[in-house]
């Protein structure tokens, strides 16, 4: 009787998980309705009174995300007004929802990247995460490591759809 080989094991594939570099710490959504006048109206006066109440140190080490969820109009100055406040708390601030903050955070992980490792070999990017890792780091990782790669596959290394191959 033969032996079984795994092949996979073998092989010089290189496996890139995107959740390897999930950056640590919580997220918040800040939502500013509750500082507008009847949930829609941004009042200087009152939404400057609002900020100067409230405990920014809530927000300590976090990565934040501002947004209304109203359909009111809000000046560019009242986020910027909001980041001053926060600045001194928090990680990262983004205006838009938690997707928003993900695909953030991961371009700015992505852009730094030293993917010199992965220079010519097969890489395969991992598919399956237990992460909220947004589609925009799958389209980054990809064009990244294929600058580099000898070939690029997304999915497991037993059911791999093929990317890219370098000429």
């Amino acid at each position: 009787m033969s032996e079984i080989i795994n092949r996979v094991s073998q092989s010089k594939l290189v496996t890139f998980n995107l959740e390897d570099y999930y950056p640590k710490g919580n997220r918040v959504v800040l939502d500013i309705k509750e500082w507008l006048f009847e949930g829609l109206i941004l009042r200087e006066k009152d939404f400057r009174a609002q900020l100067e109440e409230c405990d920014w140190s809530k927000y300590q080490d976090c990565y934040v995300a501002v947004r209304c969820s109203t359909d009111a109009i809000i000046p560019g100055w009242a986020y910027m007004l909001i980041a001053t406040k926060l600045q001194p708390y928090v990680r990262k601030i983004i205006i838009g929802d938690l997707e928003m903050l993900e695909s953030s955070l991961y371009q700015s992980v992505l852009e730094n990247l030293d993917v010199s490792e992965f220079s010519d070999k097969p890489v395969i990017i991992k598919g399956c995460s237990n992460k909220p890792v947004p589609a925009n780091a799958y389209l980054w990782a990809t064009t990244k490591i294929q600058s580099v790669a000898k070939s690029v596959m997304y999915g497991e290394a037993c059911s791999s759809v093929p990317l890219f191959k370098a000429k």
